[in-house]
């Protein structure tokens, strides 16, 4: 039986007028991420009925890797930028898989 892996969805609204620099902001991460150990998905979506809302969904082998992207450079330096882009600070929730 393989080891359970952590799934990860982290939604952030940006302002309607930031919608392009908050996009970018996101896509910046994306790469950096992708290469940390544990990272199995990073993935960023944006929702088609409302450009503001976007969504990451992730998969990390665990619980203590996430938090060390959670604590790397380049994900503090964004989280440092999003005063003014994001409506509020992203809403990161954990689960496990079922089925």
């Amino acid at each position: 039986m393989s080891k359970p892996t952590l799934r990860v969805i982290a939604r952030l609204v940006a302002f309607p007028d930031k919608v392009a620099e908050l996009k970018s902001l996101l896509l910046s991460i994306i790469e950096p991420t992708r290469q940390e150990a544990g990272c199995i998905k990073y993935e960023l979506m944006q929702n088609q009925a409302d450009p503001t809302d976007f969504t990451f969904v992730e998969e990390w082998e665990s619980t203590a890797l996430l938090e060390q992207h959670l604590g790397s450079t380049h994900i503090q330096a964004a989280v440092q930028q999003l005063d003014g882009l994001a409506v509020a600070p992203p809403d990161i929730c954990c689960y496990e898989l079922l089925a």
